[in-house]
């Protein structure tokens, strides 16, 4: 089973405050060890939403927002990852997304790299960035529905063109929440893990563990030391269909 462990966004973040070094580093000794076993496969954190965008849904007019903004619809269906020059290249391609995925949302967020962490030097010339492209999801994908032969071939043709270019760096599809685990934001004491589905999610994204594990109770049992390094960040364990 491969899922995401995606953790939400907390005030310090969000206000611009620099990171947690304990965090870092014991983050960075958790996602070492399940890269060398096998576990974790790829990860990302974004930066706070004063550097992302947003593009609304087609049905509410497609305009395109700049952060920072607070959480809405913060369900996600698909993730793609993609290197550009800049946050407007990767506008243009998050509408391409969006487009082909029946006019869904789509948020854009710049990846925190490992200079933001001050864990080595910011290169003096950067050709490209890399942005987190989230596809949020609507009645239709969180019911189950397969999207129709139009639009898988629309977004493979997309997926295809793109990285051929170089510029597609990953994508992954989410099952809908109904197979999703979800541990709110709260003391320690009283949280506990809930069962899909969820009819919304107002927390914005923060970050993400790429997992490959036999079962969603070997997803918890990760994501809990995961949680215990975050503290009372609301996480979420999203499967993936591809």
């Amino acid at each position: 089973m491969r899922c995401l462990v995606m953790h939400k966004i907390d005030a310090k973040i969000e206000a611009g405050g620099p990171p947690d070094q304990r965090i870092i580093a014991e983050m960075g000794e958790l996602v070492g060890e399940s890269m060398k076993s096998g576990v974790c496969l790829d990860g990302a954190g974004l930066h706070r939403s004063a550097r992302r965008a947003r593009i609304k849904a087609r049905s509410q007019g497609g305009a395109v927002e700049r952060g920072p903004y607070e959480g809405e619809n913060e369900l996600v269906a698909s993730v793609a990852m993609v290197k550009t020059r800049s946050l407007d290249e990767a506008i243009e391609l998050a509408v391409r997304f969006g487009d082909r995925a029946g006019g869904a949302e789509v948020e854009i967020g710049p990846v925190v790299e490992a200079w933001d962490l001050g864990l080595m030097p910011k290169p003096s010339k950067l050709e490209y960035e890399r942005f987190l492209l989230l596809v949020k999801g609507d009645a239709k994908t969180e019911s189950g529905e397969a999207p129709s032969a139009e639009e898988r071939a629309a977004i493979a043709a997309l997926a295809d063109e793109l990285r051929k270019q170089g510029a597609l760096l990953k994508r992954m599809a989410l099952a809908p929440t109904s197979k999703a685990k979800r541990l709110p934001s709260g003391p320690k004491d009283k949280r506990v893990w809930l069962d899909g589905p969820f009819a919304e999610s107002k927390e914005l994204i923060s970050g993400f563990a790429l997992l490959e594990l036999p079962s969603m109770a070997d997803a918890v049992t990760w994501a809990n030391r995961y949680v215990a390094i975050l503290g009372e960040n609301e996480v979420d364990i999203r499967v993936l269909t591809e």
